[in-house]
């Protein structure tokens, strides 16, 4: 999932800024501009944009983007510049580049970071980099666009959103958007592409209000993002149906869920238990538990990404038993504390030094800690199944055949069984060749592709769910 946390990620994004010491006045402003390197790791090959500017105080500064991992405006630390050398620290990120230069425009080096080094070579650019998203909607829209205010009176909190209306008297049929794990703004924005804002638009074009909304926490939503459940994100797109109920241009008995990833998961958990829902539209949504997507996901993007098949099940391994600890100990403190301890002795036993342990442990304290069990254990636990089996609306389950996040093969079949063994027949499933996780068209569906995709989502996608709503009716 693009929510799905991934625990070991190479760029960590820190939001501090730093001024930086250079030498000669000269050598700066040639080096002040944008500089666009690949760093490769295994089968993963990631692009770094270096942005150094020269102020008017004769010195630099530096930020590191890496827009493959939706990563921007990295603080830098000092950078050192010889006659023929240039020395960049990133202390935030535990790294430095070291590179020589061939020429004005060529510089050739090394990215290091956590004690392992990549070969990264400079190409100075002519201009600032800028990701290329040809879907995204420009204005001006054909169709009402409104911000509106959602209020979840079981949390006593309210969502910010967008609702896109089309042009006409209606009342029209109304999708609501759910995004996937993790916190994320109502496009549901990833690595440069905006693929709710998207969706929103190309279903008002043909005919369908839609509801797009912030997390909680998220850009003007109230609440606490981090100690939420999915069922507890559940009242949220409940709340969303309700008030898309009382609005005057909305059929109130052609109100559906369309939910990504861990939202087809928050889609099944409002069907199940709210009998006015009119559809489901399943993308890329879970079928199994959460615990069997974790481990799918991890070897499917492990493999893919060169490791060894003893490595990928020693990781298995020990996830096994950190995951353990956090379902049986419901004391997220306590638990925190267990899972630390234990990671300690597996990494003794597989004889790492002193230094490793300490970086790995402080690592996963950051990404694996108390803050995110509530979230984690619910999601382990549950069984999708539970809730499929109780929707009665048309579902429509989508999945890319390359999805390295939520296997088509299990998940697709999961749904289907579940809603079938509930008595829904009205069930549609479709596996789209060479897609990922965002249904993009790509090369092996590995989640450093995302960003380099142009394409945010591919149109067969998009015009599967408009005529599918629209038929329903």
């Amino acid at each position: 999932m693009q929510k799905i946390k991934f625990i070991h990620s190479l760029i960590i994004v820190l939001l501090i800024i730093n001024t930086l010491n250079t030498e000669a006045q000269s050598d700066k402003k040639a080096l002040a501009g944008t500089w666009l390197g690949n760093l490769e790791v295994a089968a993963v090959n990631l692009r770094l944009v270096f942005n150094i500017s020269f102020n008017d105080r004769d010195s630099l500064t530096a930020t590191l983007d890496s827009p493959d991992q939706g990563a921007k405006d990295i603080p830098l630390g000092k950078v050192t510049l010889t006659s023929d050398s240039l020395h960049i620290d990133a202390p935030l990120l535990l790294g430095r580049y070291t590179g020589k230069f061939l020429s004005d425009t060529t510089i050739t080096g090394i990215w290091t970071q956590s004690g392992q080094s990549f070969p990264v070579n400079l190409q100075k650019l002519p201009a600032s980099f800028i990701l290329t998203r040809p879907q995204e909607p420009q204005p001006p829209f054909p169709y009402h666009s409104e911000e509106v205010i959602i209020p979840n009176k079981k949390f006593n909190i309210f969502l910010s959103g967008t609702l896109t209306i089309p042009e006409g008297e209606g009342p029209f049929p109304a999708a609501i958007l759910i995004t996937g794990s993790g916190a994320q703004n109502r496009d549901e924005a990833i690595m440069g592409h905006k693929p709710f804002l998207v969706i929103a638009d190309y279903l008002t074009r043909n005919g369908i209000a839609v509801l797009r909304y912030d997390d909680r926490g998220v850009g003007k939503s109230q609440g606490n993002y981090t100690d939420a459940t999915t069922a507890d994100l559940a009242t949220d797109a409940a709340a969303a149906l309700l008030f898309l109920k009382e609005h005057s241009k909305i059929d109130p008995s052609a109100i559906g869920l369309i939910g990504h990833s861990e939202g087809g998961l928050i889609a099944c958990i409002t069907g199940a238990s709210n009998p006015d829902i009119a559809f489901i539209i399943s993308l890329a949504g879970t079928g199994v538990k959460g615990e069997q997507i974790f481990f799918r996901q991890q070897a499917d993007i492990a493999r893919l990404s060169g490791a060894r098949e003893e490595a990928i099940k020693q990781a298995a391994k020990t996830n096994r038993k950190l995951y353990n600890i956090v379902k049986k100990e419901k004391d997220d403190l306590v638990a925190e504390e267990k899972v630390m301890v234990k990671y300690v002795k597996i990494l003794k036993k597989q004889k790492k030094s002193s230094r490793e342990i300490e970086n790995s442990v402080d690592q996963l304290q950051r990404t694996f800690g108390a803050q995110v069990y509530p979230w984690f254990r619910f999601f382990l636990i549950t069984d999708p199944a539970d809730y499929w089996k109780k929707v009665k609306c048309p579902v429509l389950a989508l999945n890319g055949e390359k999805d390295t996040q939520i296997a088509a093969d299990v998940n697709l079949t999961a749904i289907e069984k579940a809603l079938r063994s509930g008595g829904n027949t009205n069930i549609r499933t479709i596996k789209f060749p060479g897609l990922n996780h965002l249904f993009q068209h790509c090369r092996s569906g590995l989640p450093a592709e995302y960003g380099k995709i142009e394409e945010t989502i591919s149109p067969e996608v998009l015009e599967a769910m408009a005529s599918w709503i629209m038929n329903l009716r």
